[in-house]
This record gives C-alpha cells, structure tokens and sequence, in this order.
C-alpha cells in the first residue's frame, strides 16, 4: 500500500482518550526490544515518527498512529523488562487487557518476535491471551537482517512450534534495515481488513433481513 499521510495522534491511558472516529485499529504488541518502534517508521516511511527508547519498557501508553486516513496502529507498552516496576506492570495489564477485550475497532494484533531467539515465555502467554479472547494475530519475525537467508525457516519453524500457530495466523519476516517484509504485511493488512469488512456487511444484512421478518404486516 502507498503511505501517502502518517501522522502520530495521541498516547492513551484509557477509553476516554481512544479516537472516535471508528477507524481500524492494530495493535502492535512485542517485547522491549523487539523492534517495534523500528517498525512501524518504516511502515509509515516516515523516520523517528516512533520514537525508539534508549530504555527498555519506557513506554506505558498505547501510542496512536493515524496512517492514510483510514486505519490506526496502535502501540502497546513492550513486555518483559524486569526494571519496570510492579505497580506499572499491574498498570499496564489492567489498560491492555480492557483494551483487548472491549475496544469495538480492534481488527487484529500484530505480535513482533525477534527472529534470532525462540519466543520468550511472555511472548506465548501474549500469544495464547490473544487466542483465548479470539483476536486474530499477525506474527511478525523481525530482525530478520541479523541472520542468514537461509536459516529463515529453520527459525520461523521454531516459532511457529512454540507458539503454536492457529488457525489463519502467519509468520511474516522483517527487516526495518532492509525493508524486508514491508510489502507482504501491508498486504496481508488489508486482506484481513477487507475480509473483516466482507464479513461485518453480510452480518449487517443478515441482521436487516431478520428485523424485517419479523416486523408485523
């Protein structure tokens, strides 16, 4: 997709300060570290749009960036960094798991991965969170620069075993170095849009259709 506007729009520390405006919104979910900053400027071409941290876990907001008009990425705080205090943790939880199990435009979550390690124990737990409340998920492999084109699916295949993929949930394999990847996630975004979309209208229908049977003659 051509990323002709991007801009970022609010941090958010919870649903009275969500856009609503009823645009899509991703979640990008990661570990400190993982590159998720690095993602989404290169996503939005535009660098240093997402601030990336000298320090792990400072980010405690879920960040809101606006791209084309029509779709949100949304930025959750990185999980995993012991240095982060307890009560923030809690905070964290409490914010992100309101978010995952009420916010009506979440369409999907992209999970960022490093490609080099298997996934930690807080990157499976975030998996499984995810399919227990029934969010389709994107993983997304990144730092894919940092190891042998050749060793791609001996590494994929890993995560894929220890996350245990479901379903329609893919592996896509990035770079924010070498712009590997970027086209097939864009691509594989707004597929599921698209058919989220397919799906809503045919639902609005079938709802019409029914409140129409039985309205009285």
């Amino acid at each position: 997709m051509k990323v002709t506007s991007s801009e970022f729009v609010i941090s958010a520390v919870g649903p009275k300060q969500y856009p609503e405006d009823g645009l899509h919104e991703i979640a990008l979910v990661g570990r400190s570290n993982v590159g998720k900053s690095s993602l989404l400027n290169k996503m939005m071409n535009r660098k240093g749009l997402a601030r990336i941290s000298s320090r792990p876990g400072k980010t405690q907001t879920l960040n809101y960036f606006r791209v084309n008009q029509m779709l949100y990425f949304v930025d959750f705080p990185g999980y995993g960094y012991a240095k982060v205090a307890k009560t923030i943790k809690e905070q964290w939880g409490k914010m992100i798991e309101g978010y995952l199990k009420n916010r009506e435009e979440l369409r999907f979550v992209i999970q960022l991965v490093d490609i080099r390690h298997a996934p930690s124990k807080d990157d499976i737990a975030m998996y499984d969170w995810c399919k227990q409340i029934g969010i389709p998920t994107v993983v997304v492999a990144t730092k894919g620069d940092k190891i042998a084109r050749g060793r791609w699916l001996q590494h994929t295949k890993v995560i894929r075993q220890s996350l245990r993929l479901r379903g329609d949930d893919t592996i896509i394999i990035f770079s924010s170095e070498t712009g590997q990847g970027k086209d097939e996630l864009w691509g594989e975004i707004m597929r599921r849009l698209r058919a989220g979309d397919e799906v809503r209208k045919e639902a609005a229908s079938t709802e019409q259709a029914s409140v129409k049977t039985t309205e009285p003659s």
